[in-house]
């Protein structure tokens, strides 16, 4: 049977509420989540960035059985992977052994504040394995998308993420760990509320390319989001009133072969959107 989990937005909001969604995520039914780790939030009105380590200690102490995990952490420019090792075996006390780690090569926009210049991709994926390999934490998971970053995933990690229900992809990974799909879903009251909403608050969901990993400032991504319509963003995620619709969004993923999928329900209407979820989504792959 498919688990079914929730995303942490730490762009989107403070940190008390994140630990409030997470205890509603749990009573909802949600059986895991997977938590941001920003510098920065992608645009401004997206608003917020709180530390995700101090964050995470104040979840394990407000929830009793979902399992919580980065999503994700680059352990090797803004963080040394030591301090990456303690905080992950720190949170994995916490939560009791319910909390696993993520990682990924991360994004310019989070790493560059160091002061460090940020490495091409080559240079980033071998930096991952070699933190990973010294590190010796919690469950990790390795997040990237292409047929690159999950081979990668195989050789030095214990499961696979990804943002995008890619067959390849998944094909690519051999490992016999669990396959995390985070599906971005927008829930409003109509579907022209839940378009406006994705529109405002997630446009970076359109931009093409590299640019999500290359683009240093919050400036930058709003630059480039300017020239992303709300038309982009409805192609890119789903945007519905209808639960029939983030059903199939999230079947998408399952039938591409992740096991296990974690919603985004991007914007504020937090509380709408465990409701429907609760009574007319989970139901329906349990």
């Amino acid at each position: 049977m498919p688990e079914l989990g929730y995303a942490l937005s730490t762009e989107e909001h403070p940190p008390g509420d994140l630990v409030e969604y997470t205890s509603r995520a749990e009573d909802a039914g949600f059986e895991h989540a997977l938590i941001s780790d920003h510098f920065h939030p992608w645009v401004g009105t997206q608003g917020h960035a709180p530390f995700v380590w101090t964050v995470l200690g104040a979840m394990a102490h407000e929830t009793d059985e979902i399992r919580v995990g980065t999503g994700v952490t680059c352990p090797f420019q803004r963080y040394h992977p030591a301090v990456v090792a303690q905080a992950a075996a720190t949170a994995g006390v916490m939560f009791d052994d319910r909390f696993f780690l993520g990682v990924g090569t991360g994004e310019n926009l989070n790493e560059h504040v160091t002061g460090e210049r940020w490495p091409p991709f080559e240079v980033r994926i071998e930096a991952l394995a070699e933190s990973v390999d010294v590190m010796d934490p919690p469950p990790v998971h390795v997040a990237g998308g292409g047929t690159g970053s999950a081979s990668a995933a195989a050789e030095i990690g214990d499961g696979y993420v990804n943002t995008a229900p890619d067959e390849e992809a998944l094909d690519a990974y051999d490992g016999g760990g669990p396959k995390y799909g985070q599906v971005t879903v927008c829930w409003a009251e109509s579907d022209a509320e839940a378009r406006r909403t994705a529109h405002e608050h997630w446009p970076n969901i359109g931009l093409a390319g590299e640019l999500s990993a290359l683009l240093p400032t919050v400036k930058h991504f709003e630059q480039a989001a300017s020239m992303v319509s709300a038309e982009d963003v409805a192609e890119s995620m789903t945007c519905s009133s209808d639960p029939d619709d983030h059903i199939d969004a999230i079947q998408k993923y399952l039938d591409a072969g992740f096991d296990h999928v974690y919603v985004h329900q991007v914007g504020p209407d937090q509380a709408g959107f465990f409701d429907v979820y609760e009574s007319e989504v989970l139901p329906s792959f349990r």
